[in-house]
């Protein structure tokens, strides 16, 4: 298992009960590829380094988790589909 680390930027201009149902999928998406989440950091709604998508500000999350080779992949590939994620990038974790 390896550990991984992912960070996601969720759209700021939807409800609560939106946010917190995209960062749930995120958690079962990872939990249904075989992860295993280890820690979830929320640093809250933060000024975007750039505009996206017409966009200055983003909810921030950074999802700790372990994995087999596969999960991250699997995982991206269902988080690019996702109406209200921004942005994701999930890095492995050296020792």
């Amino acid at each position: 298992m390896n550990k991984y680390e992912l960070s996601l930027v969720v759209n700021a201009k939807i409800e609560d009960e939106a946010k917190n149902a995209t960062v749930e999928a995120v958690k079962e998406l990872i939990t249904r590829f075989g992860g295993n989440i280890t820690n979830v950091d929320d640093w809250g709604k933060k000024r975007l380094a750039y505009e996206i998508q017409k966009m200055k500000e983003g909810y921030y999350y950074f999802i700790k988790f372990d994995g087999d080779s596969t999960t991250p992949s699997e995982v991206e590939q269902r988080l690019r589909i996702m109406e209200n994620v921004i942005r994701f990038l999930c890095i492995r974790q050296d020792a």
